[in-house]
């Protein structure tokens, strides 16, 4: 009955206490007015079995719950629909720049690093709902695999669907990689820009110095935020193609040009992370996730439904009611 209810002077319901109090006023009060004769017999007397003056008491009854109406009223009881408007009062427009050379098959992080990072990056993705997203892919070349856009499960299926080719000429193009992730972000209007990019290698390939790449960044006030992916030390990674197409795999000592990667982040403003294994992974995509926040202002609109006018017109009603009944049916027995 009072789902979605709420009371707004609840402390107006102490007055209830008075209820039991006259129940016990009540029946003392009758015991006290109730007149006895005692004669030696009733056969003088024609016994009739009226049913009106044992309904007497349903004078009080209604007397009663007419007044626990008009209690429950002025604890006024009111019902609430709360709507809520969202704005976003600053927007980050994100773009994450993917290594998909061939040792990002390597096998130090489960199942490999690449897989790791995709089931890692989407759940980066879907805790984003009011930035705009976008992919870059780059080996020894780059190109956008997604532009930015707001469209999460667009992102996602493009970021499910990249893998290791061999299109893409060998080799990690770290400064095309940045670059292109900068072209894709120079006209961004947002508020913040930002650039994810993870690699597990060393520059040794393509036609942009990660160095100018960085200052291009700087330029047009994007921030970038390094990763670096491998385990320390020697990790199973491809070393040539067996003759049924399947990699080979060997010991292979992983090699990352860490201070290139953490020149990168401070020149643009951005941190330098070192992902060793999956656990690492997914604290570096929390951590960059709670450092680049959205600001997002909540409006809350209420409106209130006053529900004590019924109650009060039921209690008056019902006075009425015991009143014409005192007053008529039940004028010989009070």
């Amino acid at each position: 009955m009072f789902d979605g209810i709420q009371f707004l002077n609840k402390e107006f319901f102490w007055l209830l206490l008075v209820l039991p109090l006259a129940i016990v006023w009540y029946v003392f009060k009758h015991k006290s007015q109730t007149a006895e004769l005692k004669i030696s017999s009733l056969k003088g007397f024609k016994i009739t079995n009226s049913w009106l003056p044992k309904l007497r008491h349903l004078l009080f009854v209604l007397r009663l719950v007419a007044l626990g109406l008009l209690i429950v009223a002025i604890a006024r009881p009111q019902s609430v629909d709360v709507s809520t408007k969202t704005k976003t009062t600053r927007g980050i427009d994100i773009v994450m720049a993917i290594d998909v050379s061939a040792s990002m098959l390597a096998k130090d992080l489960s199942p490999n690093r690449l897989e790791a990072l995709k089931k890692v990056a989407a759940e980066f993705i879907k805790g984003r709902p009011n930035d705009r997203i976008g992919l870059v892919e780059y080996a020894g070349e780059s190109y956008t695999k997604t532009p930015i856009t707001s469209d999460k499960s667009i992102v996602i299926r493009s970021l499910r669907s990249i893998k290791y080719n061999n299109i893409i000429e060998g080799g990690t193009a770290i400064g095309m990689g940045l670059a292109t992730s900068v072209n894709r972000l120079k006209d961004s209007k947002a508020t913040s820009k930002v650039i994810i990019l993870l690699t597990d290698g060393v520059n040794n390939s393509g036609f942009i110095d990660p160095k100018i790449a960085s200052e291009l960044a700087v330029e047009y006030g994007i921030k970038t935020y390094t990763i670096g992916l491998g385990t320390n030390g020697m990790a199973l990674s491809p070393i040539g193609i067996l003759p049924n197409g399947t990699f080979q795999y060997g010991r292979v000592q992983v090699e990352i040009d860490e201070v290139l990667l953490k020149e990168i982040a401070q020149v643009t403003g951005g941190k330098y992370f070192r992902a060793t294994n999956n656990k690492k992974l997914e604290d570096i995509y929390k951590e960059i996730n709670k450092l680049e926040k959205t600001e997002v202002e909540e409006f809350k609109f209420y409106n209130y439904e006053e529900k004590y006018r019924i109650l009060v017109i039921l209690a008056g009603l019902l006075l009425c009611v015991e009143l014409l009944l005192r007053f008529t049916i039940f004028r010989s027995f009070v």
